[in-house]
């Protein structure tokens, strides 16, 4: 089924990170004094969001949050990458958990994105996926599909003014998941370019069990990208920036568009599959099944 796509202005405030980050304006801020948390001393300028980033991913941490003897912490991703060694100072991990920033993560509250628009909605740090799906769904009609395929359409006026310019979110739900996809224009050196991704709404070793592929093309010509969708815990911007995605050349999307290029339109395919592991080899092969 396609879907059709306009261009929403990023001044309208489309371009506000994702909630996956605290506001610094959430209920937990500095404190005035120094504290102690299982024996690390915080600087009194130190915010809480600086707590709860990963030293060795700088992604936010949520529970469970690892610490060694000494008191550093690392998210649990990363805790499996360093060989159960603590990366700041090579003591051995072990299985301790910091409790403490557990609990201040769970109880940490942040605005919806979409707060420049005027949504009141808070949401906890440690937030459950299925409420999120439910407000962005009712509160802010984001296209909803079921199935691990899509095929859409973008549609721009005015391709050469693009200002940051993003489009609406799509989320789909397949394999008892739910996933983004997002589309959108930036600036990339002096040249406007396009960008589509997708996203895991869970956190980053879940989405490593699935795959993508998308699909744009015209006049003959396709380009194709395939990858593991990111994280809704990174944000977009940090997502773009490392342009982990299908990246449009202005010139070449405007070639897709055919006509007088005076208009975009480009048609974005693809699909979604699960990874299973094969009992023989013990790596991945593409579970096609939706």
């Amino acid at each position: 089924m396609e879907s059709s796509i306009e261009c929403i202005s990023s001044s309208e405030g489309m371009n506000e990170d994702e909630i996956a980050h605290p506001h610094p304006y959430s209920r937990f801020s500095s404190s005035k004094q120094s504290n102690n948390l299982n024996g690390m001393v915080i600087n009194p300028a130190t915010s809480v969001h600086e707590l709860l980033e990963c030293p060795v991913c700088t992604n936010s941490m949520y529970p469970p949050i690892h610490q060694c003897h000494n008191g550093h912490t690392l998210c649990s991703t990363c805790k499996a990458r360093v060989h159960n060694r603590c990366p700041t100072c090579r003591q051995e991990l072990g299985d301790i958990r910091c409790l403490v920033l557990e609990k201040v993560a769970e109880s940490l509250e942040i605005p919806c994105k979409y707060r420049s628009l005027g949504c009141p909605e808070i949401f906890p740090y440690y937030r459950d996926i299925q409420y999120l799906v439910a407000h962005l769904k009712d509160d802010h009609k984001v296209d909803m599909h079921t199935g691990s395929t899509f095929n859409h359409r973008y549609v721009k006026s005015n391709p050469r003014d693009v200002e940051n310019a993003t489009w609406m979110l799509t989320v789909f739900h397949c394999f008892g998941q739910y996933f983004c996809l997002h589309f959108e224009a930036f600036q990339l050196g002096t040249a406007p370019v396009y960008m589509a991704f997708l996203r895991f709404m869970g956190d980053e070793i879940e989405a490593r069990n699935y795959s993508y592929s998308l699909e744009v093309g015209g006049n003959g010509r396709k380009l194709i990208w395939e990858g593991t969708p990111r994280s809704i815990r990174d944000s977009h911007i940090e997502v773009r920036d490392s342009h982990d995605g299908l990246i449009i050349q202005s010139n070449m999307a405007l070639f897709f568009s055919g006509g007088d290029k005076k208009e975009l339109k480009l048609r974005v395919t693809g699909r979604i599959w699960k990874e299973q592991t094969n009992p023989d080899g013990g790596a991945c092969i593409p579970n096609l099944r939706s």
